[in-house]
C-alpha cells in the first residue's frame, strides 16, 4: 500500500508546538522592528512535526510506502493521512474536500490532538478520526482503515520502547533547522518522555494523558547516533514537555549522550525548578546549547488562578543568569492577555522580561485550546474568531478591560521594546554570536551582579539523588 502523508507549510505554522495545536510567527507589527523580529522567526525551515517521522517509521516497518505530499494530492496513494493542527485547520479540510471529490473511496485517516478534540469539524467528510496517538497505528492501522468513517479510539501506546525509530527521509531532513537554539545544522527531533504530571488548566499537553512515560536513555540516544550516521544531523531539539523530571532517567541520558561518537548539540523544555547549576553543567558539557522555560507572569496571583505553581522570581534570576555564565541560551514563554489584563498588568509582564533578559524572549497571547479546562471556562470569553486565528499571536478572546486591538498592540510593544535594547545585546551578543566567546569577549557582556547570581544559584539538592517533586502532581 501507498500511504501519503498530507501536510501544509502555509501560514508558518509549526505543528509540532502547543502539543500538536500548532504554533504560528509572531505577525510583524511595530514598524521596522517588528517586520526585523518576525523576519527572524519565520527564516528557517523547522521539521516536520515528530508524529510524522514516527508515522512513515511504522508504515515503512508495516512494508508499506510512504510519500510526504506538501500541499497536493497525488493521484497514486492508496490512503491519505492527516495531522490537523488549529491554524491550518481549514486548509486541511478544504484539501479533504478536495481529495473526497477526486477519490471518493479512497481511505483518509485524521490523526492527532485536533482530530481527538473536534470531531464535529470533520462531520460529512468520510473520514476516519484517530482519537488517541497517531503511534498507535503500528498495531491498529488495519483496524483503523476497516473502521470506515466516524471516530476510532485508538488509545495510547503502551511501551514507548516498541516504537521504531522516526523515519525522517521522506521530509527532506537536510534542510532542517531551528536557529535560535542552535549553530549546528541540520536539526532533528527526538522524545526522552511524553506527557506532563503537572495541572495548569490552560495546558494542551495533559489532554490525552496526565501523567508521564519514558523511554529508556539507551533506546535515545541510539535513535540520535542513527540520526547522525543516516542523515549528518548535528542537533536534536527535545520535545518532552517536562524534560528532567525524572532524575534517574536524566543521568542515564547524560551518561549515554557522553558515550556519543561526537558531540552534539541538543535542547530541551523544561520547568525552572527541575534542574539546578551542577545538573546544568553536566547537560551542557554533553551538547546543551538552549532552554525553553515557561516563565508565563511574573503575577503569582493569576498562576494560581489557572492553576499553575509559581516559582520564586530569585530562582528564574537565578537560574537564567546560571545558564548565561554556562554558555547555554535560555527561550523564555511568557503569556499576556488573560481575560483580567489590562495595559499595565502586561507591561508588568514586558518589564519583567527585560529583567530577567533570556537570550529569547517569547511573548504569547493566550489562547484557550479546545478540551482544556480554561477553555470550558472561559466559554463567555472567547470570541467568535476562527480557528486560523488560534495561532499564539493573535487574539481570540474579549477582554474585560481591554479590546483586541489594545492587546495586539501592546503584543508589538512588547516584542519591539524587548529587543530594542543595549543591556538586551552586552548580556546575550556572546550567545547569539558564539564566536565573541572564542575571542574571549564573552565576560564582557556578564555584569558582576549576574556572576554572583550564577554562583549562588547552585542547588543543595544531591546531583544524583532522586528528585524532590517525584511524579507528583503540582497542587
Amino acid at each position: 500500500m501507498h500511504i501519503a502523508l498530507w501536510d501544509t507549510r502555509r501560514r508558518h505554522v509549526t505543528k509540532e508546538f502547543g502539543a500538536g495545536f500548532g504554533m504560528g510567527a509572531y505577525h510583524g507589527l511595530g514598524g521596522l522592528r517588528g517586520k526585523l523580529i518576525r523576519r527572524w522567526y519565520v527564516r528557517d525551515r523547522r521539521p516536520v512535526a515528530l508524529a510524522y517521522a514516527y508515522l512513515a517509521g511504522i508504515f515503512r516497518q508495516l512494508g508499506h510506502s510512504v510519500e510526504y505530499a506538501e500541499d497536493c494530492l497525488p493521484d497514486a496513494a492508496d490512503s491519505y493521512v492527516f495531522l490537523p493542527s488549529l491554524p491550518t485547520l481549514d486548509l486541511e479540510v478544504a484539501a479533504i474536500r478536495q481529495l473526497r471529490a477526486k477519490r471518493p473511496d479512497a481511505p483518509i485517516l485524521v490523526a492527532g490532538v485536533v482530530a481527538h478534540t473536534l470531531p464535529d469539524e470533520f462531520d460529512g467528510l468520510n473520514v476516519t478520526l484517530v482519537r488517541g496517538e497517531p503511534e498507535q497505528l503500528l498495531w491498529k492501522l488495519d483496524e483503523a482503515l476497516a473502521h470506515g468513517a466516524g471516530v476510532f479510539d485508538a488509545g495510547r501506546v503502551a511501551d514507548l520502547d516498541a516504537l521504531p525509530h522516526p523515519d525522517w527521509a521522506p521530509f527532506r531532513p537536510r534542510q532542517f533547522r531551528v536557529g535560535y537554539d542552535f549553530t549546528q545544522f541540520p536539526t532533528a527531533l527526538v522524545q526522552a518522555s511524553r506527557g506532563c504530571a503537572f495541572t495548569c488548566n490552560y495546558c494542551p499537553y495533559i489532554l490525552v494523558e496526565n501523567r508521564t512515560r519514558h523511554r529508556a536513555p539507551e533506546a535515545v540516544v541510539d535513535e540520535i547516533a542513527r540520526g547522525m550516521r543516516t542523515h549528518r544531523f548535528r542537533s536534536f531539539k527535545f520535545r518532552d514537555p517536562l524534560f528532567g523530571l525524572n532524575r534517574r532517567h536524566l543521568i542515564g541520558l547524560i551518561d549515554n549522550l557522553g558515550r556519543l561518537p561526537h558531540k552534539i548539540q541538543f535542547s530541551i523544555e523544561t520547568r525552572i525548578d527541575l534542574l539546578n547549576r551542577e545538573i546544568l553543567q553536566e547537560l551542557r558539557d554533553v551538547g546543551l546549547t538552549s532552554i525553553t522555560v515557561g516563565v508565563e507572569t511574573p503575577s503569582d496571583e493569576t498562576l494560581r488562578e489557572y492553576r499553575r505553581k509559581p516559582i520564586a522570581d530569585d530562582r528564574q534570576h537565578e537560574f537564567i543568569a546560571a545558564c548565561r555564565a554556562l554558555g547555554i541560551r535560555t527561550a523564555a514563554g511568557f503569556m499576556i492577555g488573560f481575560p483580567g489584563d489590562t495595559s499595565e498588568s502586561i507591561l508588568d509582564v514586558l518589564r519583567y522580561a527585560k529583567r530577567l533578559n533570556p537570550t529569547f524572549a517569547n511573548f504569547n497571547i493566550v489562547t484557550p485550546y479546545p478540551g482544556t479546562a480554561f477553555f470550558a471556562e472561559s466559554t463567555s470569553n472567547v470570541s467568535d474568531a476562527p480557528w486560523s486565528h488560534y495561532d499564539m499571536y493573535t487574539p481570540v478572546m474579549n477582554y474585560q478591560r481591554l479590546t483586541r486591538a489594545d492587546v495586539l498592540q501592546l503584543h508589538a510593544k512588547c516584542f519591539t521594546s524587548y529587543y530594542s535594547r543595549w543591556p538586551y545585546l552586552f548580556d546575550n551578543a556572546h550567545l547569539l554570536w558564539p564566536w565573541l566567546r572564542k575571542l574571549g569577549l564573552g565576560r564582557r557582556f556578564r555584569t558582576a551582579h549576574e556572576a554572583d547570581a550564577a554562583a549562588s544559584s547552585r542547588d543543595r539538592r544531591p546531583l544524583r539523588g532522586p528528585c524532590s517533586c517525584g511524579e507528583q502532581r503540582a497542587a
